[in-house]
């Protein structure tokens, strides 16, 4: 098993990173050994991996750009080829089900993309373009304009979702998958309380349930998804920071574990990952805990494919600092385990194809 980190590079973000860092997983303690290092790339802020764990797709921030590298058996990568995203700092970037797209938002030019990945896991030229469009929201600085800041595959794989930070809406889209379109759902999209800012959703992997983080008010949403329709009912409204934090704070990235008990999500200013116990009927959620990161902004984190660690990256104190998670309440512990690398920002799990 490996693990693949994106780290930001430029100085207009205030960076120390390098690219992407490749590690090896020890499966039995979860600590990381350094593989390789892809530098020379600009701002690598999110990355995707291929079913088949053959290829990685990346988006450089602050650009208008999406690349394509070739996994290798020892599991290394090897860059193949860049395209334009036709529009300014791609956010996010996910792959279809059936391997044949890439899908890409555009946070600072409210568009969400597709760009055709070929056989040789080469991207192609754009495909298809959506403008995210509505009434901005009150946020005088991070609600200027329309933001998109997230498009996963629902877990049918008929649909794509798309938190609008900028619009206080989230966008449900059809995609068929034989043109490498983007179609407005029968229910195009929800709207959120004003000033929310969703930055991103998770599924629940056994209930029709969707839930979003929003990054300024800092809460997670709980809707029923109608995945044939596309509707998100909102159900639910729920504060990511604990009762006594009474500073400035912005929640980051949100994560269901593979039980579907759990739900996880980052607050950057707390610098604490949130811990919610996930009612098995109605998918509501119920506020366990907020561990502190160890570390300063948690941008992001991801769960080891077994759920027993977890991995958070504070991008400015530039650590991975792992924990390793309860299982019967999904309570975090560090381990000790503390990996040094500049401006981390997201992470991705790959399995050697050796």
């Amino acid at each position: 098993m490996f693990i693949y980190v994106g780290c930001r590079t430029t100085r207009e973000r205030n960076a120390r990173g390098n690219g992407i860092n490749v590690y090896s997983v020890d499966p039995q303690t979860g600590c990381l050994t350094h593989v390789q290092l892809v530098d020379g790339l600009v701002n690598p802020s999110f990355l995707a991996i291929s079913k088949q764990q053959d290829f990685l797709y990346c988006v450089h921030g602050d650009t208008d750009q999406a690349s394509a590298f070739r996994i290798n058996s020892d599991g290394t990568l090897s860059y193949l080829n860049s395209q334009s995203t036709h529009g300014h700092n791609p956010a996010h970037l996910a792959i279809s089900p059936d391997g044949g797209f890439l899908v890409v938002s555009n946070h600072y030019s409210g568009s969400v993309v597709v760009l055709p990945i070929l056989a040789s896991g080469e991207l192609g030229e754009l495909c298809d373009q959506v403008l995210t469009e509505g009434p901005i929201g009150p946020h005088r600085i991070e609600q200027k304009g329309p933001k998109p800041h997230f498009n996963p595959f629902d877990p049918s794989g008929k649909n794509v979702v798309v938190p609008d930070k900028g619009l206080d809406r989230i966008f449900i889209y059809r995609f068929d998958s034989r043109l490498g379109k983007l179609l407005p759902a029968a229910c195009p999209f929800v709207a959120t309380r004003k000033g929310a800012g969703p930055r991103h959703v998770a599924f629940h992997p056994g209930l029709p349930v969707v839930y979003s983080v929003n990054e300024l008010d800092s809460t997670v949403g709980t809707y029923r998804f109608n995945n044939e329709s596309g509707e998100l009912q909102p159900q639910q409204v729920i504060s990511a920071l604990p009762d006594s934090f009474t500073g400035d704070s912005t929640a980051a990235e949100i994560e269901v574990d593979g039980t579907g008990r759990f739900l996880y999500a980052s607050n950057r200013g707390s610098d604490t990952l949130t811990v919610f116990r996930i009612d098995p009927q109605s998918g509501w959620l119920t506020f366990e805990s907020a561990t502190p990161t160890e570390g300063r902004t948690p941008r992001f984190f991801a769960l080891s494919p077994d759920g027993k660690a977890m991995y958070v990256a504070n991008e400015d104190s530039d650590t991975i600092v792992i924990f390793c998670v309860d299982p019967a309440t999904g309570a975090l512990t560090p381990t000790g385990g503390v990996v040094e690398t500049g401006s981390p920002v997201c992470m991705v799990f790959g399995g050697s194809r050796a």
